[in-house]
Parts: C-alpha cells; structure tokens; sequence
C-alpha cells in the first residue's frame, strides 16, 4: 500500500507542466519572498543603467552641437587656433566685380604713365614715398590685367563645391582706386645723404632678432586673465609706421600672446604695416562692412584706434541696438578737425580713452562747446615704450634671459652706436640730433632746419637781414618771423650757460622718409631749402620709414620732438628715445610737456616763430655741453623705467577694460 502512495506522487509530479508556479514551488529550494527579492533587484540594476547610457548619449550629443557650433560661429583653423579670423559664407557673385577694382595704381613720375600691379604684389619699400589719394571716377583699367569671365555653369559648379566650407580669410587690398600725387625721386642725390635702415646690422650685433619673439604676455598677470578667451574686434585707420597703427599694432600682439581671439578692420590699407600684420599671425577681415559688422556683434568689446574711425562706429551703431555698449575708443589725435568728424558719435560709445592730460581736458573743452554729453568720464592710458626697444636699451623686460640680461644688452648697445655712427659717416665729434616723426607741417621739420641755420650762420650781417627767404614765406605759419627775429636780434644770451670744451659739429637725422603720412608738398619744401642753405644740407641726413629705430636711437644724441599747433598729442617717441638715454628737445606744449622736465630730462621751447631762436640756443648748448646731455638722458630714462614700461600702460589698459567689457 506504501510502495502505490510512493508511485501515485511520482505520477502526479510527471503531469504538472513544467512553468507552472506549483513546479517552480516544488523544485526550488528558496522561498517566494526570497525570489522576488533578487527579481526586483535586477530590473531596477537594469532600469538605472539605462538612464545612464542615454544621459551620456545627450550629454555628447549636446557637446558635438554646441562645439560645431563655436567652430561656425568663430571662423576656428587648425594653423592659427587664436588668429581672430572670421570663416563664413561667400558672397557669391559680388567677389568677381570687386576683385577687377582691387587694384593699385603706381604712378611713373618719368615717363606719365600709370600702370596696374596688384596689390599683393606690390612691395612697401618701393613705394615708400608714394602719398595716394582716393579718386572714385575717371580711371581706365587696363583690359589685359582683368581676369576672364567666368560662365554661369562654371560658377554655379564653384558655388556648389565651396558651400558648407569655411572660408578662409585673406587679406585683401582696398576696394576704392588710388592715384599718386606726384612722387618723389627715390635716388639718394635727391635727399643728399640717405642712411638706413640698419636692421640687418642689429640682427648682427646684438645677436636677437624682433622675428624671435614668442610672446612676452604674463599668463598669471592680472591682464592675462581678464582677456583669456575672449573676442576683441580692433579697427586700425591705416597701416602707416606712426604712433596710433604702431600701438594698436602692439595691442593686437599682446592680446593674441595672452590668449584672446582678435579681428582687425583696417580701414584705409595704404602704409608700411600690413606684412607686420601677417608676420605676427593676426588676421585682417577682408571686408570693412557686413562681415565686419556681424564680426563686431560676437565680440566681447570693440577697440578703435583713432578719431578716423568714427566714420565706421556710425554706421555700425546704425544696425545694432547694443553697440553702444561694446565700443572702446583710444583717441589719439588732438586736433580741431578730428573733432568735428567725430563729435556726432562720442557720446554713443562705451568709454573714450585719451594718452594725456592735455589731449583729454581740449577734447572735454571741445565737447562743452558744442553741447556734447558723454557717457562717462574719460580715461588716460598714455603709450609705454615697448619689450623690444626696452630689451635692446638694457632695460629690464620680459625678453631677458640669462644669456641676454641688461648689463649684455648695454654692451651691446654700444656696439651698435659705434657700427652704425660709423655707417653714417659721424665722428666722437659730431652731436646727432635725430627726429623720427612723419615729415608734416605740424611736425616741424623746417623750423627745426631753420634754427640749426641759425646755429651754424653766426656770422649773419645785419645788412643781410633784409633779404627774404622765399621757403619760408610760403610756409610763414611757423617761420616767417625768423627772418624778423634776425632784424632785432643777433642772437641774445638770455638761453643756458654754455660751458667752454670740445668742438663738436651738429648733424641733424631726419627720418620716416618714404612714410604714407608725409605730405609730398612739404616734403619738397625741405628739400628746397636745403638747396638754397648749402652749409645746412652737409649737416642733414635722411632714413627711410621702418619699424627697426633701436639702431637709429643708439647712435643719436639728441632727440628733437619739434611739433607744432596744438603740440604733440602725446609722443611715443618722445619716450622712446628718453628710454635710450637721450636729452629731448621738445616744444613746450601738449604731451612733451608733461613727459619732459625742463632742465631735468631735455629743454623745452615756445611754439612756433618765437621758438626757433631759442631751439637755436637750446641745440648751441647740448652740442658743448656732452656732461648735460648725459646727466638729462639719465634722469630721462629713470623717468620711463617708473612710469612708461609696457606694465604701467597695460595695467592702466587693463583697468579700463574691466569696467567696459560684458561678463557673460
């Protein structure tokens, strides 16, 4: 009866299904409690895991939008990650047209005939005493330079293969068409004795080069910092070598080296510049309208560089609403006209910014004249004397190292006085007074020429006071009274002890020869005149235009800063050359005479007439006086170690930048 039980339930377990609950219950050894335990467990491991995999799926998702989208937006390049450049869309069939007027016209004084040449082809130093001006009509193209017509078919097919690509920023030459005014030869006959430039001897002797330079930004500076990866949009007025393109030249270096994203607009391309441009790897917007403009709205703040930009600040404010609020203006002239082509638009700008004291308080005196409310208070940041000139006067800076520290740099720098005074043709005798500004009327070079007449003829008769000088009349605003200071006096002694010594002779170096800021009517009135002076023209020497001055202010004496009407706005050169130890010699007003101490660092004189006779004395007594022109170089350059470095000027500029720029 056992044994049929035992059978019976072997029978029974054989009929139930295998997935049935009751199978599950007899044949497994842990409790329904337990399983569900470990069941909900699993599920919930793979319900988590899940979420997990699709939160890392947006999370790349949303990064590979956003990070093509900054690539768009930015113009990005693998070859220049920091160059600002803008990468965008064609403009379709609008380039052909323009590049047939790309074109400048090279005026061949011989011969009259004007023929084209490209302007990427075109040298700098071939036309350096080239003076454009902008004619809009009444030029013919020649038809053998102008490219061929493109068929619909092939252009559609260009258009098709160049869509979805970034564009590529080339530097392109100015829409307008040019025409000289008539040039001056090029010969050195025509300037007597043309010297320069020497950057070949510098590279020589002091063994470093500007082109070594990798950047001296102070990452962990206050200013790196403020700027690191932000956008700035600088619009240079033109690419002359003169103090507003040379300092935003500078700028734009230093904030590439610190990190930031930059975009040039140039708006006139004439000058020396645009291969430091490509040199130093900053990119020039090949357009100064729409592309400009579009550029301009993505950047953190926008810098202009002269009153000549106002002109583009209009009509960028005129299609945006928050222009206004991105705009930074470094004003850096100081004359009635600039004012009045730019006063309709100061006060619509973030912050104006001036380079002195005296510049700032004729400008607010403008403003108040013509009922012009700005925004806020302007700021001063005055220019500094930048890393390569401060490294090659043995100056402390950030390019030295321990094979170039200052007391190397000295040593040097006297090697390359005596090399290039040699060059020059100058003796231990001779006292070279130098003057680097563009050659102008408010620059002064003809009253500078005239008082050193005055100190080499001091045996002018009173009977030949009469006679008049034709040079001078036709430019009687600054020199016309010379001749009726030689009728009253002879040459009064009311001016600084002259202690007895050596004999030294004076030579006189008058640069920027070839500049696009010289006037070319002036230019031949000097010219003139020393023709007419023959005594005064062995005492001139002429140097073309370039950036490489170290050579220049290492083989001077004396630096003349002779500028006229309102005074210089400020004068880089001014402490350029206190930097290199020289005794300025500056008219007393505008920016020299709050750089230079009278009788401390340099002598001062009146503006204009009155001016040049004391210039006269002024040049007498330097020239026998080498202990004064040493003990007033000295404290000249102590003045722009404390007050005139990079430092000083970026620490004052990042101040201003802190207050303008939106902190997104």
């Amino acid at each position: 009866m056992q044994a049929r039980g035992v059978h019976f339930s072997l029978i029974v377990r054989r009929v139930i299904t295998k997935g049935s609950p009751s199978f599950r219950r007899l044949n497994s050894g842990r409790t329904p409690r337990r399983e569900s335990r470990t069941g909900g467990i699993g599920s919930q491991c793979f319900r988590s895991n899940r979420i997990v995999l699709w939160l890392l799926l947006i999370t790349l998702w949303a990064y590979a939008g956003f990070y093509f989208q900054s690539r768009w937006a930015h113009g990005d390049n693998k070859e220049d990650l920091f160059s600002g450049g803008y990468g965008g869309e064609s403009s379709g069939g609008n380039s052909e047209p323009q590049l047939n007027k790309r074109r400048d016209l090279i005026a061949n004084v011989d011969s009259g005939a004007i023929e084209l040449q490209s302007d990427a082809n075109q040298s700098s130093l071939k036309n350096m005493d080239v003076v454009l001006m902008k004619n809009g009509s009444g030029v013919s193209l020649n038809k053998n330079t102008s490219p061929k017509k493109k068929s619909k078919r092939s252009g559609r097919g260009s258009r098709k293969k160049s869509r979805g690509k970034p564009k590529v920023v080339t530097e392109d030459v100015e829409s307008e068409v040019e025409i000289q005014e008539e040039e001056i030869p090029k010969q050195n006959t025509t300037y007597g004795f043309l010297v320069g430039p020497f950057g070949s001897v510098e590279d020589k002797i002091l063994e470093w080069s500007p082109e070594k330079r990798s950047g001296t930004c102070d990452r962990k500076g206050a200013f790196a910092r403020l700027v690191w990866s932000r956008k700035f949009v600088l619009i240079f007025h033109e690419m002359s070598m003169t103090g507003a393109p040379l300092a935003m030249l500078e700028l734009a270096t230093e904030f590439l080296s610190c990190g930031a994203t930059i975009s040039v607009i140039v708006l006139n391309k004439k000058g020396g510049l645009m291969p430091e441009l490509a040199r130093r790897k900053i990119k020039v917007l090949e357009d100064k309208t729409d592309l400009s403009f579009k550029t301009a709205m993505k950047a953190d703040l926008i810098i202009a560089g002269s009153a000549v930009c106002s002109s583009w600040i209009e009509q960028y404010l005129s299609r945006t609403v928050l222009g206004s609020t991105q705009i930074m203006w470094w004003i850096m002239e100081n004359r009635r006209e600039y004012f009045n082509r730019s006063k309709l638009v100061l006060n619509r700008v973030k912050k104006l910014i001036f380079l002195s004291e005296s510049q700032s308080k004729q400008w607010l005196a403008w403003c108040e004249e013509e009922n012009v409310h700005l925004n806020s208070e302007p700021a001063l940041v005055p220019l500094s004397v930048n890393d390569e000139l401060a490294f090659v006067a043995g100056i402390p800076c950030s390019l030295n190292t321990p094979s170039f520290t200052t007391e190397n740099m000295l040593e040097k720098r006297q090697a390359l006085r005596s090399t290039v005074r040699k060059e020059m043709g100058l003796t231990d005798d001779d006292m070279l007074v130098i003057s680097l500004s563009s050659i102008n009327p408010g620059k002064g070079q003809l009253l500078l020429l005239e008082s050193a007449r005055l100190m080499i003829e001091q045996q002018l008769q009173m009977n030949t006071s009469d006679s008049k000088d034709s040079i001078l009349i036709d430019h009687d605003y600054y020199s016309r009274a010379l001749l009726q200071n030689r009728k009253t006096d002879g040459g009064s002694s009311d001016g600084p002890t002259v202690d007895g010594g050596t004999k030294y002779n004076l030579k006189i170096l008058i640069g920027s020869v070839g500049s696009k800021s010289n006037k070319v009517p002036y230019v031949k009135a000097l010219l003139t005149y020393l023709s007419t002076h023959s005594n005064l023209s062995k005492s001139v020497l002429w140097t073309p235009a370039t950036t490489r001055v170290a050579s220049l202010y290492a083989a001077a004496d004396v630096y003349a800063m002779n500028s006229q009407g309102l005074g210089e706005t400020f004068g880089r050169v001014t402490i350029e050359a206190m930097a290199f130890g020289l005794p300025v010699l500056g008219t007393d007003s505008g920016g020299t005479r709050e750089i230079v101490e009278h009788n401390v660092t340099g002598l001062l004189h009146p503006l204009g007439r009155p001016g040049a006779k004391v210039l006269a004395r002024n040049l007498e007594f330097l020239l026998q006086n080498p202990s004064a022109r040493q003990e007033m170089g000295k404290r000249g350059r102590e003045k722009v170690q404390n007050l005139y470095l990079k430092k000083h000027m970026f620490q004052k500029f990042g101040e201003v930048l802190y207050k303008c720029m939106r902190i997104k």
